[in-house]
């Protein structure tokens, strides 16, 4: 808990750097880059995290990637202050909130949609649609298939999950029938 408190404040001290200087959507960008960049390369994750290299070293290396990777200036900084103070381990949890905090900030939230089959383009934008009108922001809605829902549909925004799957309501039918077989 307290782990995810620390990636919350650095989170959004980096979006307070982004609306004073308007860089909020490049900085989402460049967070991203370097995240993923250390998810995929897992000596280089390695290299900056192991205390038995000098400190001073794995510095320059993480110097060097952020130049490769052309970040701003404003990120470089942002990710030495984070190597410096033993935070760079964080940095996924950072990305995290900082994209669901620039996300709050646009007004758009992003939500998941299951299918058991393919869903046209035309439906997809229709409940893409009414998801949105229903929490009042725009929707970035990830879609996937996954045929052990038999049919239907489960739609997640946040905490919000909306289960229209037959799997769930052949599970709810069972449950009201041992439910009647008790009383």
């Amino acid at each position: 808990m307290k782990n995810l408190a620390i990636a919350r404040r650095y989170a959004k001290a980096l979006l307070l750097m982004g609306k004073e200087d308007g860089q909020t959507e490049a900085y989402r960008n460049e967070l991203n880059t370097i995240t993923t960049l250390m998810g995929q390369a897992k000596n280089l994750r390695q290299v900056l995290a192991n205390p038995l290299y000098d400190a001073s070293d794995r510095k320059k290396v993480l110097m060097t990637v952020t130049e490769h990777l052309n970040l701003s200036k404003s990120m470089s900084e942002f990710l030495l202050f984070l190597f410096d103070k033993g935070r760079f381990g964080f940095l996924e949890s950072i990305n995290d909130f900082f994209q669901k905090l620039a996300d709050d900030l646009k007004g758009v939230a992003r939500a998941s949609l299951v299918s058991a089959t393919e869903l046209s383009a035309d439906t997809i934008e229709k409940i893409r649609q009414a998801l949105s009108r229903r929490v009042g922001k725009d929707i970035v809605l990830e879609v996937e298939q996954d045929p052990g829902l038999i049919g239907g549909i489960v739609t997640r925004i946040g905490d919000l999950v909306l289960d229209g799957s037959v799997r769930t309501q052949l599970l709810n039918m069972r449950q009201s029938l041992k439910k009647g077989e008790s009383a």
